[in-house]
């Protein structure tokens, strides 16, 4: 009886296993893919896009034979497929055992064209089995740009938003020239590439979302497009000079901007007006024995938010300091700090500072810092550091410094912060504790440049509305 049990059981292991073997050619096999589309973010013409995949499966207990995976357009097509390890545009059969599944791998490269408006490259894959066809759809925003790789600008020169500016290995503005960018230019930085100015940078960047000047990284897919430190950041270095930046937005680079060395003349060397730098993964503001003249800056959601080091000479008007932990950053240290000095190796540096913060909020949460403002002496230098009606977060007062109508550990109330999703609006609540507490100043209009009043306004980049 044993025997006959064990015969019986071996029959029907070897009939499973030859089931599995065999292939399936019935129309009614199952196929189904783990995407009916592949969408590719903005694709920068002459470039080439990342790798995005999707997978087939057979759901039959047999093997499944794919007579055919293969690209409609062909080989006249702007995208290119690999198959299970075999490139295309057309792969002829694949074998599927059952239960199992095989990789698509598909990247785009789209050739350059005379529209300076994005565009859509289309095509589709198509897979037969069985006489039966399974489709997934394709499709890729094209944008014709500019491209500079490791260029040196020599005389003078202005950019327009007709078409974006890809920067590849970098970008140097050299000394004595102006490079001069105007409004709704979009400027897209590879990770290699610093923007280096030894000469002169004008932004003339307006008010609405569409005529700001953007600096950003050149990876534009999820979910590169948002993270810090995709691209090195702007640097103003020795020899720069007058550089004023209007409605400019910073953000997801390295370092957002470094104004390195005083001004060689008698005007600031760095202005910046209504400007947003976000999300940077060391510093968003750095300035080192430097000039900067800033107003209605928003610095938000990077490692350091303002630092500003080794001396020099600094006016803050109207600005927002502010960080909250999130997925990218972790709030670990102030969002502001002055210092008279820096070290080098065993050496100490330093130099005079003279700073003024006139209605400003610097503010952080959901981080680990007790102190938002620190101020630190270490030299026998000038030490003139002042704050004139602001709002700050402090568990101990800075030291070396002298301040006056501070609206002390009270949150500012913003409109809406969630950490989580990293939606961020530091607007104010109409019951905020900035409300109506600022020093009435020449500074007439705020970060979105609506007006403020002729009476006492708000405290902070934005004036409630």
């Amino acid at each position: 009886m044993k025997s006959i049990l064990s015969t019986i059981s071996l029959l029907v292991l070897i009939f499973f296993a030859c089931e599995k073997e065999s292939f399936i050619t019935g129309s009614e096999a199952q196929l189904r893919t783990s995407e009916d589309s592949l969408h590719f973010d903005t694709v920068f013409t002459s470039t080439g896009s990342i790798t995005r995949f999707f997978r087939v499966y057979n759901e039959n207990n047999q093997k499944l034979r794919l007579s055919k995976l293969y690209l409609a357009g062909g080989l006249a097509s702007a995208f290119k497929i690999n198959a299970d390890g075999i490139p295309g545009p057309e792969i002829n059969n694949i074998e599927i055992d059952a239960r199992d599944s095989i990789y698509v791998f598909v990247t785009v490269k789209i050739d350059p064209s005379q529209s300076d408006l994005p565009f859509v490259i289309q095509d589709s894959i198509g897979i037969e089995y069985n006489g039966n066809k399974h489709w997934v759809q394709l499709d890729a925003w094209g944008q014709n740009a500019n491209f500079f790789r490791s260029r040196l600008i020599s005389s003078n020169e202005t950019w327009n938003s007709n078409k974006p500016y890809v920067i590849l290995g970098g970008l140097q503005v050299d000394t004595n020239v102006t490079l001069t960018i105007e409004k709704g230019t979009k400027i897209y930085l590879h990770a290699d590439a610093p923007f280096i100015v030894d000469g002169t940078l004008k932004i003339n960047g307006e008010k609405f979302d569409s005529t700001r000047v953007v600096f950003q990284g050149d990876r534009l897919d999820e979910p590169y497009r948002n993270f810090p430190g995709a691209w090195p950041g702007i640097y103003f270095r020795g020899e720069s000079k007058d550089n004023e930046l209007n409605y400019a937005i910073i953000k997801n680079a390295y370092q957002g901007l470094v104004s390195e060395k005083p001004s060689i003349n008698s005007n600031p060397k760095l202005t910046l007006n209504e400007c947003i730098i976000d999300n940077c993964f060391d510093i968003g503001v750095f300035g080192l024995r430097s000039n900067i003249k800033a107003r209605n800056i928003l610095v938000s959601n990077c490692g350091k938010n303002i630092v500003l080091a080794y001396g020099g000479s600094y006016d803050f008007n109207h600005c927002t300091s502010a960080a909250f932990s999130n997925s990218f950053i972790l709030h670990k240290e102030p969002v502001l700090l002055v210092t008279d000095f820096i070290k080098q190796g065993n050496t100490l540096l330093t130099d005079n500072i003279n700073a003024v913060f006139r209605n400003c909020i610097f503010w952080g949460d959901n981080g680990t810092v007790d102190d938002e403002v620190v101020a630190s002496k270490q030299g026998n230098t000038s030490f003139l550091v002042n704050f004139q009606n602001c709002l700050w977060k402090v568990k101990n007062a800075p030291d070396n410094i002298s301040s006056s109508n501070i609206v002390s550990n009270e949150a500012p109330l913003f409109d809406s912060v969630n950490n989580q999703k990293r939606l961020y609006n530091f607007r104010l609540k109409e019951e905020s504790p900035a409300r109506n507490k600022g020093l009435n100043s020449s500074v007439n209009i705020d970060l979105d440049g609506n007006p403020r009043p002729l009476g006492l306004p708000d405290i902070g980049c934005y004036e409630k509305q």
